[in-house]
């Protein structure tokens, strides 16, 4: 299995700078052999994308963009702390809130966006996590979707 770092370049996905925090928090905390990632959004060219309702304003394929380039957003942090994403033994757990219309009911479908792709860089073994996807009324600067991630080193 080639590396993370290979993967995404064969994926064509380049990390970019860590997002800078918007509050008093760190983007990213290890403590013993687990990386505790923050929440992430949908951040790119120095603002948010991806704003809006999913089921309103947006539909799940949208959705799913955000959350593949919100997870995009948090590997770079993760990177960050770790140094290479080689060192990432496991993908262990996922949170994925989506910013939802009341009556959308597909939380789960835009949460792949993340999951597949993590799937894809990390490979089957190290990449498949343990997840929760979640409708919330509202997210901060109203992003469509937020994630923050937990790893095992």
């Amino acid at each position: 299995m080639p590396t993370p770092e290979t993967r995404l370049a064969e994926l064509g996905v380049q990390l970019p700078d860590p997002n800078p925090a918007v509050a008093n928090y760190v983007g990213a905390v290890t403590v013993g052999e687990i990386v505790f990632v923050s929440g992430h959004g949908p951040y790119e060219n120095g603002d948010y994308s991806y704003k809006g309702k999913l089921g309103r304003d947006l539909d799940v394929p949208t959705g799913q963009k955000s959350a593949r380039l919100t997870i995009v957003n948090l590997l770079a942090s993760l990177k960050a702390e770790v140094g290479e994403l080689d060192r990432v033994k496991r993908v262990v757990k996922l949170l994925v809130l989506v910013n939802s219309d009341p009556e959308f009911k597909e939380q789960h479908l835009v949460a792949n966006g993340a999951s597949d792709l993590l799937v894809e860089i990390f490979g089957a073994d190290r990449g498949r996590h343990a997840r929760s996807a979640i409708g919330m009324g509202a997210l901060p600067f109203g992003i469509s979707v937020e994630i923050e991630g937990i790893f095992a080193l």
